[in-house]
């Protein structure tokens, strides 16, 4: 099942100095965009820039200071609640469903992009067709192998043709650190929004604000501002 253990590596140790640090990154983030990585890549050169969360690479975060562990094998996608056929897919099963593939940039809230990444996967928007929607669904939320993240996302934003249950990027499988052996990738929304490590997706008939929205980040958090399906209760944006 989705809740089964997993192992786990040591700990490390993420401290609120750190959390705050990525708040004030994040507000950053989503007032000025790509604007706060070129302007520390101009200013500060790559040196110092390597160190911090900006830059044409991919940084790696952790709630839990950990990287769970699942294997192929052991991995189960459980998807419940508002649907008509609750169905727990296996790796295998999410493999055997049609692919989709996109090239997409990664865009973290705190300024760092890279783009032009490689995404294979289903789309979300299949997998919910495979389940059957019931009508008074209004919302998605996510949860993750970790034990602690969690995400939403509305109906309307889950159906859009570049949301996808990924288990492949740069051509080859989603690697432990990057979310794998599954994860979420929201092309139009920052990165937070791309749950890593997917263990269940719970249809359910509000919005749930996730992880990150509940510590001051949007719970529309679209790239650049831009605007899309939110069918949502205004005063959780």
């Amino acid at each position: 099942m989705a809740n089964e253990s997993v192992n786990r590596e040591p700990r490390v140790a993420v401290g609120r100095r750190f959390f705050l640090g990525a708040g004030v990154l994040g507000a950053l983030g989503v007032v000025f965009g790509g604007r706060v990585q070129n302007t520390v890549s101009n200013s500060l050169g790559t040196g110092l820039g390597g160190i911090l969360p900006f830059g044409d690479r991919f940084r790696y975060y952790s709630i839990t200071g950990t990287y769970p562990k699942i294997t192929k094998k052991k991995y189960r996608l459980e998807v419940s609640g508002l649907v008509d056929r609750p169905t727990t897919f296996t790796f295998d099963d999410l493999q055997a469903l049609p692919a989709t593939e996109l090239t997409k940039a990664f865009q973290c809230v705190t300024g760092w992009r890279v783009p032009d990444v490689q995404w294979r996967g289903v789309l979300l928007a299949d997998l919910l067709r495979h389940v059957g929607v019931q009508p008074n669904a209004v919302a998605l939320s996510f949860e993750s192998y970790d034990g602690a993240d969690t995400e939403s996302l509305t109906i309307d934003q889950a159906n859009l043709p570049n949301v996808l249950v990924a288990y492949e990027m740069l051509g080859a499988p989603v690697t432990r650190a990057h979310g794998g052996p599954v994860r979420l990738f929201v092309a139009p929304m920052y990165g937070y929004k791309s749950l890593k490590w997917l263990s269940a997706i719970r249809v359910v008939d509000r919005v749930q604000p996730g992880y990150w929205e509940q510590n001051g980040y949007p719970v529309n958090g679209w790239i650049d501002g831009t605007t899309g399906p939110t069918n949502h209760n205004p005063q959780l944006a």
